[in-house]
């Protein structure tokens, strides 16, 4: 195999003219550079120059090596500036996975933000995994990923960083005639006796929702199950029954539905970016976490509560169900 180095030295001696030429240019002495370029020789089989009065001139197979040094060279320049970049956070890739509701409130921001100061970055943007939304992230096959955090979940676990975004809590939603819609605030206790539209599917945010019910006292009767929120209110507009949802899935409530914040104990999901350690280097992952964080901030701030309707009750509330035997 040809040694690059002694290829650099052969095209410093070609296009210098001289050897001494050459070992000036190069820093070397002229019996280094004359060592470099028997060494190559040998290397090649041929003989590569040819002495010339005082100077000295490729012959037809170093002219040759000497055009293919001129591109390796060009291709390492091209290298160096094309790692620059990387490293400065102009170019690049990142591999962005996200849960549904944080998509339109904590992920489109950040991104749009990201793109502004850093245009050169391409995003590969996918729905995470719901059965393991770490996965990806661990095992290498994404940079960030916006998540829910399981409880018990450690804060740094093995080669993944997990920096918290957001406390998203969850609030009652009733069918705009229910009796309790009048109040501002509800203890979850007053929910026990409700039939119940399931929004969450099993996994961490589920948990918020069935441990604080079990801290109130009781266990949530679930007739209807949806993993939409928007079908979710849909079937309490209807009055088929009262739900918790979270805060980033209220932002923009159904008509029907009003929303009431909840106490004693009010349930909360932790919304947090697991990335990569060996990404955090990259100046545009460091920028997309700042971005998510603005974002969640934004988020944070709460929306207004739904208006008390007294003059239109829409659907009344779902009625009891009759007793056994009834």
């Amino acid at each position: 195999m040809l040694d690059v180095r002694r290829l650099q030295v052969l095209r410093a001696v070609v296009t210098s003219g001289t050897v001494t030429a050459a070992a000036a240019h190069l820093g070397y002495t002229p019996s280094a550079v004359s060592q470099q370029v028997s060494a190559l020789e040998k290397q090649a089989g041929t003989a590569l120059l040819e002495r010339v009065g005082r100077g000295v001139r490729p012959t037809a197979a170093g002219l040759l090596l000497t055009e293919h040094a001129a591109l390796i060279s060009a291709a390492v320049a091209r290298a160096e500036t094309a790692l620059a970049d990387l490293r400065a956070g102009r170019t690049g890739r990142l591999s962005v996975r996200y849960f549904a509701t944080a998509g339109s409130t904590l992920v489109a921001p950040a991104l749009a933000r990201l793109r502004e100061d850093h245009p050169g970055v391409r995003i590969d943007l996918r729905l995470a995994d719901p059965g393991d939304p770490y996965r990806e992230v661990a095992q290498g096959r994404a940079d960030v990923s916006v998540v829910v955090r399981a409880s018990g979940h450690r804060t740094d676990d093995g080669g993944v960083r997990v920096v918290h975004l957001l406390d998203d809590p969850y609030a009652a939603v009733l069918p705009a005639g229910h009796p309790l819609a009048e109040q501002e605030v509800l203890d979850l206790h007053e929910l026990a006796g409700e039939q119940w539209v399931g929004s969450e599917p099993p996994g961490p945010c589920l948990e918020p929702v069935l441990g604080s019910c079990a801290a109130a006292g009781f266990s949530p009767d679930f007739v209807i199950q949806s993993e939409d929120y928007a079908t979710a209110q849909g079937f309490v507009a209807a009055g088929l029954g009262v739900g918790l949802m979270p805060g980033l899935a209220l932002r923009t409530p159904h008509p029907g539905v009003v929303v009431r914040r909840v106490r004693n104990p009010e349930p909360v999901r932790v919304i947090s970016a697991a990335a990569r350690k060996t990404s955090l280097e990259q100046p545009a992952l460091l920028a997309l976490l700042d971005a998510l964080r603005n974002a969640a901030t934004a988020a944070a701030r709460p929306a207004r509560p739904t208006p008390t309707r007294r003059t239109d009750p829409g659907p009344r509330r779902s009625s009891p169900r009759p007793a056994p035997g009834a």
